[in-house]
């Protein structure tokens, strides 16, 4: 039975997204499932996801001889975001999804390029090293927390029910680069700030995964109650 048009666009949407930017960031998206060619397959996608971090990673550390080179690093975050963004929605979208095969790539390299960016990161500030450890700090808690609502609640959200997914972190990231080509320490005072203010909306999604958990906890002692 063939699938039609509107079946496939449903299989990309089933996965809630709560992100400031999910609604313009689907449309891209939902258009680019439809006219990639059929050599670019979710592996091809997720390569070239790693790719984009392998580039930000040189542009960071070109930029301690040239901060020009932080616009490669945007680059690069741009070309991740295509890759890490698309490929489980064109598996989705072509109904050739090998569901926990790719979840468990998918999880391992976004760790790996978080490691590159943050390597870059520390040899980038010759004085503020401890921006490396900000940085992890904010973009680490968000696949943190979602493996934590994955598992407490068997829906994996990246957003983990909050407003500040990795393309929103991207993004911020992206601000944090191109500001520091014409504004002297600018990673370093907007890294700070964004990183708390990350971490405030961490914090709030830390208390709604609790609140989840502990709903569970209940739930599973009245069950054995009543046993």
């Amino acid at each position: 039975m063939e699938i039609t048009e509107e079946q496939k666009i449903a299989r990309i949407k089933n996965r809630k997204r709560t992100n400031i930017l999910h609604k313009p960031e689907f449309f891209v998206i939902e258009y680019l499932c439809k006219i990639l060619p059929m050599w670019m397959t979710p592996n091809v996608l997720t390569g070239i996801g790693f790719f984009g971090s392998l580039v930000a990673f040189i542009g960071i550390l070109m930029a301690s001889e040239n901060k020009y080179f932080m616009i490669l690093s945007v680059i690069g975050l741009a070309i991740q975001w295509f890759g890490d963004s698309l490929d489980g929605r064109i598996a989705y979208y072509r109904n050739s999804l090998r569901k926990w095969y790719g979840w468990v790539l998918d999880m391992n390299l976004d760790w790996v390029s978080l490691a590159l960016i943050e390597i870059g990161i520390y040899f980038y500030f010759e004085d503020y090293k401890f921006m490396a450890i900000f940085f992890l700090s904010g973009y680490g808690l968000t696949y943190i927390l979602a493996v934590m609502r994955y598992k407490i609640t068997d829906i994996y959200l990246i957003d983990a029910d909050g407003l500040l997914g990795p393309t929103e972190l991207r993004i911020l990231t992206c601000v944090a680069f191109l500001g520091e080509i014409f504004i002297p320490n600018f990673f370093l005072v907007f890294g700070v700030i964004a990183t708390l203010v990350v971490g405030v909306v961490r914090f709030f999604d830390f208390q709604r995964i609790l609140k989840l958990a502990d709903e569970r906890d209940k739930r599973e002692l009245a069950e054995k109650r009543d046993q």
